[in-house]
């Protein structure tokens, strides 16, 4: 699944060039978009007692993009066994080249911050992830 970012102005360094932080940004941008895509929301996953705190995180930095430039960044399940989900994420530029890899790790927690048993407990979101693996 793709999301597609354009480049604000304050996302740039007195270079013109955008600045690295920004690519995380954009990563969590298009895992919220991912999520509501596949119909689990933030606001569903939060009504069903669901938290999901960020493991890790890396991101890979291949070419730079500017003010304005559009950024598509394309999600897919790397790993799903229940527990953690991790995601990684391809951000290229309007040419197609690519700018950006990463992958982000997350949990699975209920408000107490205990690990769900995602099969037992969402059997419907355990399985629209599991059907993802790529």
């Amino acid at each position: 699944m793709s999301y597609v970012h354009t480049v604000q102005y304050y996302e740039t360094d007195k270079m013109g060039i955008t600045h690295h932080s920004n690519y995380i940004r954009w990563m969590e941008e298009a895992r919220i978009d991912f999520l509501s895509k596949i119909g689990w929301d933030y606001a569903k996953l939060e009504a069903s007692g669901v938290i999901s705190p960020v493991l890790g995180v890396t991101c890979d930095y291949k070419q730079t993009t500017t003010f304005s430039d559009k950024v598509s960044i394309t999600v897919s399940v790397k790993e799903f066994k229940g527990v953690k989900l991790h995601l990684a994420y391809e951000m290229t530029n309007e040419e197609g080249k690519v700018v950006s890899v990463g992958t982000s790790s997350h949990a699975f927690l209920n408000t107490e911050g205990r690990p769900i048993r995602m099969k037992q407990e969402l059997p419907e979101l355990f399985e629209t992830l599991s059907n993802m693996v790529q």
